[in-house]
Order: C-alpha cells, then structure tokens, then sequence
C-alpha cells in the first residue's frame, strides 16, 4: 500500500466523481419521489391515511439518526467501506420496499432505506472535496449540489410517470440498477482513506439520537395529533428537548472524545453555513412541499403535468451550477450567496401572487428563478463552509451538515403544512360571512341556485378553494420573508478560500 501524493483519487476522479453522484442521486431522489405513490401503496396494501405516515416517518428519522453516526463510521471502518456497505443495504431495501406485501413491510424496508442511505450524501460531499484541489472545490459542490437538489426536484414526476405508466412498486425498483451501477464503480475507483480509530461516545450518541428522533416524530405527527393540545406531542418534545441539553452538556464537558467534536462549531464559516444551509432546508423542501397538492388540488393538474412543472426549478439550479463554478474565486463569495438569496426572494414573492385562475407559465418562472437562487446559494456555501475547517474533521463536518440540512427540512414542511391547515380555516370563515343572498356578487345569481343544496355545496367549495389560495400564499410570504433576514448574516462569514496548495492538508488515502 502507498499513500497517495498528489490530490486524492486524481488517476479516477472522474469514475469516481460519477460513482457517488449516482449513489447521492438515488438517496436524494428517494425523498420525494415515494410521496406521488403514496395513494396507490395505500390502495395496494389497505390501509389508512395514518397508517401511511408512517412510511415516509420511518424513512425520515432513520436517516436522520444514521446521519451524524457516519461520520464517527468512516473513521472506524474507512470511506470506501462505508460507502459500499451503504449502497448495498439501500439497494436491497428498495428491492424489499417493492416487494412489499403488508404495511410492516414496507415500513420496515424503508427503516432499513433510511438507515442505509443516510451516509451517502455527507460521504459523497467529503469525496469530492478531498479528490479535488482546493482550487476546485467550488466545481466540486456544483456536482455535489446537483444530486442533492435535482433529486428531490425531479421525484415528483418520475414518481408520477411510473406510479401512473407502470405500478406503484417501481418507485422502489428503479433504484436497483442505479444501485448496481454506482456499487462497482466505487468499488473499482474509489480508495480507501486512513482509518481515524476512536472510542465511541455511547452517551453523546445515544443522546443525540433520541434527541433527533423525538423530535422528527413530533414534527411529522404534530399536525394529525392537533400538536400541543396532544399529550403524545407534549412526550415527545420534552424528550427530545431534555435529551438535546444532555448531548449540549456532555459534548462541552466530557474529558473523552464527544461523538461531535466542539470544534467544528468553533469554526465561524461551518457554524455560520449550519445556520444557512437550515434556512435553504426549511425554504427549498416547504416549497417542494406546497407545490404539488396546491398544482393538483386546487388548479386540477394531473399527475405528471405537476411534475413537469417542478422541473424548471432544477433547470435553473443547473444553470447557476455552470455560472458559479466559473466565477467563485474572481467574485467574492458572499456577494454570490446574497445574490442567490435574493434571487430566492424574488421568486417567492411571485409565488404570494398565485391565482386560481393562472396558467402554468407563472409556476415555470418563478420556479426557475428559485432555481437559480438556490443554485447561487447552496454551490458557494457548501464550498465555503468547509473552507476553514480542517480536512482531519471533514467526515464529521458533512455528516453535521447534511443533518441539519434534513432537520431544516423537517421544520419547514410542519410549519407550512401546519400554517396552511390553520389559515385556510381562518380565511374560509372570512370570506363566508361576507357572503349573504344578498350580497352584490351573488343578487345576479337565481335565488333557487343560491339557496339549494346543490348551490350551496358549488359555492363552499369555491370559497374553500380561494381560502386554501390565500392560505398558501401567505406561506410563500413567510419564507420570502425568513430568506430576506437571513441576507445580513452573509457578513459573518469569512471570505478566504482554501489554499491553492494541493498538498496542504489534504487527507491522506490508502491506495490498495
């Protein structure tokens, strides 16, 4: 075995380089891409709209308990090992997920998928920015910022396209020959890097597990349970809330290595990207989240049209991808980032002035310049946050960074899921009591018409239309809102990129 002396991996960076994207890929597009079938799998394996929760909860707090625990792994056993054990299981799980027969199965195959799949992005992350000088690291988050938000874009419409062309269960299958594909490369391409051994802090981890876990599970049975009027709701968030003070405490305290290092918040660029990467988690996925039933229910378009709507966004993200790998480095960074936000601003505001009457085109705009936005945030930030700190703690750096990335997530769609509930309520009593037989709108109408049954039902429905419209648009408002405040913390960051020097403090990998 020899380690290697120049930037590591550079003979294969580029099978290596498409090795892992297609693994980031396929974990990414697992997000969102079940959610279009969730219908049919309930339909399929009769069960209630509850019991159905639990198949995208189960995924959700799987991974987001594996997340950080990936990094102490890869330490341990190394990347490479890491890596291909991750690929393997997830890809088996999604065969099993397809299979699936009984509501138990399937939440147990997709407990099985999260806790897989949840060390392939941060690892990915890592790869790319130690198989690459430094000088081109932004060229590398552009690739890495590809699979991450492309994925989740798009799921929605292949989700769709094959829930409608094919059967629910090649949602699940469509990931076994990625899986294949991305295994053997990793597996001839990639090398192992130096073992990093250390005692596992059980109780940090234990801690911060519960913590995560408590948590994910009050955001996503929050809204059903009418959250703090629920004695489950009130368990769970003084469990997590206790169980987060404990990891708090143990990690600044204990005289034995924590399972996160303090010392990664004592970088101000990662600390400063942790908060901004939450904010782009909690805007980009509430998003996601609001789009497609508003496109579907209150507009009727169907399945694959609303997906075919979404993708713009991931256009533009690929565009801003392009730009910013050529300019980072002659333009200050934090320029970019502000640019991107308000970008993401900008289009948002669009978004408060949807309509029931629109067409499509006012969707496709104002997707594709939040692409650009995020594209001009996340590609600089995911560079930058990593520009000061030490390559020895980039395992553990990327794994912090996509948990809160997925923990922003969480937020944003119970939030927005949970104000659009409350508001449509609000603003249907609203507009009711300005309606009377004789109101000017409704005199023109027959008062037969006006005062029937029938009648009466046609014109709740158009009130409760127009109130759920309202009640999206002032979610869109809230997040354009949150974007524009977070534009001053860009002047926390530091504008220094990594040294030129491919040498300098790169980590060291094993050839074998």
């Amino acid at each position: 075995m020899a380690i290697a002396g120049e930037p590591p991996g550079a003979p294969h960076r580029v099978f290596i380089t498409l090795s892992v994207m297609l693994a980031s890929i396929m974990q990414a597009l697992d997000n969102t891409i079940a959610n279009v079938a969730l219908p049919r799998i309930q339909g399929s394996l009769s069960t209630t709209q509850d019991q159905m929760t639990w198949v995208l909860t189960s995924y959700i707090i799987a991974a987001a308990i594996m997340t950080p625990l990936s990094g102490w792994l890869a330490g341990q056993i190394g990347r490479r090992r890491v890596f291909l054990t991750s690929i393997v299981g997830f890809t088996i799980a999604s065969a099993l997920c397809g299979q699936a027969q009984s509501l138990p199965e399937i939440i147990i195959a997709r407990l099985l998928q999260g806790l897989c799949g949840a060390a392939l992005i941060p690892m990915s992350q890592a790869v790319l920015l130690d198989i690459n000088p430094p000088e081109k690291h932004a060229r590398a988050m552009a690739l890495w910022v590809m699979g991450v938000i492309i994925g989740p874009i798009l799921g929605p419409a292949l989700g769709g396209w094959l829930t409608e062309n094919y059967n629910w269960r090649w949602v699940f299958y469509i990931n076994v020959p990625f899986g294949v594909l991305s295994f053997l490369g990793v597996l001839s391409f990639m090398p192992e890097t130096r073992l990093r051994k250390s005692a596992f802090d059980f109780f940090g981890f234990a801690t911060l597990s519960l913590a995560i876990g408590a948590f994910q599970l009050m955001l996503d049975r929050g809204q059903l349970k009418d959250w703090f009027n629920s004695t489950e709701i009130w368990v769970e968030a003084t469990v997590a809330a206790l169980a987060l003070y404990l990891f708090i405490v143990h990690m600044l305290t204990t005289s034995k290595t924590p399972f996160v290092s303090p010392v990664l918040f004592k970088d101000r660029n990662f600390l400063t990207g942790s908060v901004f990467i939450f904010i782009v988690g909690v805007v980009l996925f509430a998003t996601l989240a609001l789009l497609p039933p508003l496109l579907q229910d209150l507009l009727n378009f169907p399945v694959v049209l609303t997906g075919l709507l979404t993708a713009p966004r991931g256009v533009g993200t690929l565009v801003a991808m392009v730009i910013v790998s050529r300019i980072m480095g002659r333009i200050d960074t934090r320029l970019i980032i502000a640019a991107g936000f308000v970008l993401t601003a900008y289009s948002l505001w669009q978004m408060t002035h949807f309509y029931l009457q629109m067409n499509s085109s006012l969707v496709v705009w104002s997707g594709l310049i939040q692409g650009l936005g995020t594209g001009f945030v996340y590609v600089p930030l995911a560079a930058v946050t990593f520009a000061t700190l030490s390559p020895k703690y980039r395992n553990e750096g990327t794994a912090m960074f996509s948990l809160i990335r997925n923990v922003g997530s969480s937020v944003g769609i119970s939030v927005v899921e949970t104000l659009l509930t409350r508001n449509t309520q609000i603003m249907h009593a609203r507009l009711a009591e300005q309606l009377t037989p004789y109101g000017a709108r409704l005199t023109s109408l027959p008062h037969a018409a006006a005062t029937a049954a029938s009648g009466l039902a046609r014109l709740n429905e158009l009130v409760s239309a127009q109130a759920a419209m309202i009640a999206c648009n002032n979610d869109f408002k809230l997040m354009m809102v949150l974007t524009l405040c977070a534009i001053p913390l860009i002047a926390l960051l530091k504008t220094g990129l990594p040294s030129r020097s491919p040498n300098k403090g790169a980590e060291p990998v094993v050839i074998e």
